[in-house]
């Protein structure tokens, strides 16, 4: 279980989820665990979020800043992205792979206390970040994204989906906890939509990824 503490981090009393640490080693697994497939699956997540040039989006929960980086090349020449994550030493390392890229900043923030006004951007994304959150906050953290959404605004959040077989399912488990083996993603979809979001679709990546899109209504607070 080593492992399962390693990916699921520690408390962090600023938040009522966990922090991850040791960013550079979170970054190597991330590539491992998706088989060579990393690259093309978030390349596709930065297609599905709708991001265009011009826009401004968050990427909440952004980790070692992999889909980041994806949003920062979608939403060139004009555009900006933004990582925000509660630990200072994966958004460093977010840092020194972004290096001084013009478009692509990071800061510290919580999912369920977003430092920005209302309707400030055009596209919000989360990766891999919504299972770490116990199942009470899970609704505050969508609630602040639809608040920082501009009307209009897309939303985007993918997370681990276990395998369908029992036996896969419980080897996931064994290696990386609970967490990941259990993970309820179609339950995201329900939540999106009772958090106001219209448009609201679902999918899935191969090998691991579900993914859930909306909109915030027009004339939504």
């Amino acid at each position: 279980m080593e492992l399962a503490r390693f990916l699921h981090g520690r408390p962090d009393d600023r938040t009522a989820g966990i922090t991850l640490t040791h960013g550079r080693a979170y970054e190597a697994f991330g590539t491992a665990f998706f088989a060579g497939r990393r690259r093309r699956v978030f390349a596709r997540l930065a297609e599905l979020s709708g991001a265009r040039p011009g826009d401004h989006a968050l990427d909440v929960g952004c980790g070692t800043g992999y889909l980041t980086r994806f949003m920062a090349a979608a939403v060139t020449p004009a555009g900006t992205v933004r990582g925000i994550d509660p630990s200072p030493d994966v958004l460093a390392h977010a840092r020194r792979l972004s290096g001084r890229h013009p478009h692509c900043t990071y800061a510290d923030g919580v999912a369920e206390r977003l430092d920005a006004p209302d309707d400030t951007y055009d596209v919000v994304v989360s990766s891999l970040m919504i299972h770490h959150l116990p199942p009470d906050v899970r609704g505050r953290a969508v609630a602040e994204m639809l608040r920082v959404l501009r009307p209009g605004g897309r939303l985007l959040i993918a997370d681990f989906r276990p395998p369908a077989h029992p036996v896969a399912r419980h080897l996931v488990g064994a290696l990386t906890g609970p967490a990941m083996e259990h993970n309820p993603v179609r339950l995201i979809a329900p939540l999106v939509r009772q958090t106001g979001f219209d448009e609201v679709t679902t999918g899935d990546l191969s090998p691991w990824i579900h993914h859930v899109r909306g909109v915030k209504p027009q004339g939504a607070a």
